[in-house]
């Protein structure tokens, strides 16, 4: 009985510790990953910065989008915004939601992220307060939208990627942000919902 407890014991130490290394992994590891792969977004965007802004329209999957960047934040918050939504996507960083408007446009600019590992870009949305700044850099040019609200939604609420959010049946005249991560954290039972609208347009100097 004593050899079996000893056995019993030791089985649960190593099981303790490898619970703990892979959570370690999770939380540090994978975000070694996503710095990695946005140090290539954002040369990326250094390159094409400049391109013929009808590019916008062409990005393709798994390229970047714009740079994002929050003030409230922090002065060092800056994501290279890739595009598409899938796993391996966001792995990379916020993911841009293919057939949503693009920066700027009329329309409804929806991104995801991830809210506890892989850098956990979106960790500390739920921060975010009415009238602060959500900065986007494309391309052609500076968009500064403002937060207007926050919302917890079912997975399945799909409604918050129309053109206006929650409103698929109306046409959208004004360009709106929403960004979207995991609620609670360390949990997908539902989704944390932040909403903005365009402030201001600052075009980019050729």
């Amino acid at each position: 009985m004593r050899a079996l407890l000893r056995t019993v014991g030791e089985l649960s130490i190593t099981a303790g510790l490898a619970m703990l290394l892979f959570c370690a992994y999770l939380l540090w590891g994978t975000g070694a990953y996503t710095q990695r792969q946005q140090l290539l977004l954002q040369r990326q965007l250094a390159e094409e910065r400049g391109d013929d802004p009808a590019r916008l329209d062409k990005i393709t999957l798994g390229n970047a989008v714009a740079m994002l960047s929050i003030p409230r934040l922090g002065d060092d918050y800056r994501y290279a915004v890739i595009e598409g939504v899938d796993a391996e996507h966001l792995k990379k960083g916020p993911g841009h939601y293919p057939g949503s408007a693009m920066p700027g446009q009329v329309g409804n600019f929806v991104l995801s992220g991830h809210r506890t590992t892989y850098a956990a870009p979106f960790n500390r949305i739920d921060e975010l307060r009415r009238d602060d700044e959500i900065i986007v850099d494309a391309r052609e040019a500076r968009y500064t939208y403002r937060v207007t609200s926050q919302d917890v939604v079912e997975p399945d609420e799909v409604e918050i990627l129309a053109p206006v959010p929650g409103k698929p049946d109306i046409n959208a005249i004004r360009a709106m942000i929403t960004l979207t991560t995991c609620h609670p954290e360390y949990s997908a039972a539902q989704r944390l919902i932040v909403y903005g609208v365009l402030k201001s347009t600052e075009p980019r100097k050729a």
